[in-house]
Formats: C-alpha cells, sequence, structure tokens
C-alpha cells in the first residue's frame, strides 16, 4: 500500500517491527533499518543491482529476517521541487514491489542526503575514497530512514 505521508505508517503498521529505508541508485540499493520504537536508524547493508525480480526477492528476504512492517524510500526530488526521470523510477520499483507484497511504503524527500553523508565521511571519519563509495549508500538509506523517524516524533 503506498503511503501519501510517513505519518501514516503508524496507523498502519503492526506493532513491534521496524522500517527499513531504501536508498535507491541505479547501481546499488542502500538498506537501514530502524529499532522496534523508530527512533533510531542504523546502516545495513548496501545491495548490488540486479534484474528486479533478483533484487526483490533479496529485499523481501532481508524484510523477513528483520521483522519489517513498512518500507521508506527516498524520493529523489529535483532541487526546485519538481519530480524527474528517477524519482519515476523509485515510484516504478513500488509499485513493482507492491504487485510481489503487500507492505506500507512511503516516500521522503532524499533532496542532498548522498552529498551530507559524503561530506560526513570526509570531515569526520576521513575515510578513503574506496571506503566512502562502500559506505555511502547505505548511510545514505539511514539518513533518509532516521529524517522519516524524525517527521514521525514530532
Amino acid at each position: 500500500m503506498l503511503l501519501d505521508k510517513p505519518a501514516e505508517l503508524r496507523r498502519v503498521t503492526p506493532e513491534g517491527t521496524r522500517l527499513m529505508g531504501l536508498d535507491l541508485g541505479s547501481k546499488t540499493i542502500g538498506l537501514a533499518l530502524s529499532d522496534t520504537g523508530w527512533r533510531i536508524a542504523s546502516p545495513l547493508e548496501t545491495l548490488r543491482r540486479d534484474r528486479f525480480r533478483a533484487d526483490a526477492a533479496r529485499l523481501l528476504a532481508l524484510v523477513d529476517q528483520h521483522g519489517v512492517g513498512g518500507l521508506i524510500l527516498g524520493l529523489p526530488v529535483n532541487m526546485d521541487g519538481s519530480e524527474g526521470p528517477r524519482c519515476q523510477s523509485a515510484r516504478q520499483f513500488a509499485a513493482n514491489l507492491l504487485q510481489l507484497r503487500d507492505l506500507p511504503i512511503a516516500f521522503w524527500d532524499e533532496r542532498l542526503s548522498t552529498q551530507a553523508v559524503e561530506r560526513m565521511l570526509v570531515r569526520e571519519a576521513d575515510a578513503s575514497r574506496r571506503r566512502r563509495a562502500e559506505l555511502v549508500d547505505k548511510l545514505a538509506a539511514a539518513y533518509i530512514l532516521q529524517g522519516a523517524l524524525d517527521s514521525l516524533v514530532g
């Protein structure tokens, strides 16, 4: 079920389940998990993209393994607020996933999430370029998920 706002997850998601954040890229999918109280997002892993069916099978296996009750997908809105081809791709990914399993899915504006994570890695972790590439997608997913979680508190 596609939701208009992440706040709607509270009424449709079973108590005690986690949320999973996704940062959809053309080559990878960054994944993050919330705690069961929906307060903290933690990076989980980065999946290398393959065909949709293979990606969905791996993703849904992780949903089952971690007791996930809903998804937050990063929506790559343009800086002017318009939606381009990348947004259409994210929306199509959600629609295709819903054909395989009915999960609550909400979108979260991910503008600048990857850049924020990359700046943090350079400034605070002084990570090498190779190490940053390994971390950035799952950290961006955690950044997206944490933004959505923070919006649910207020």
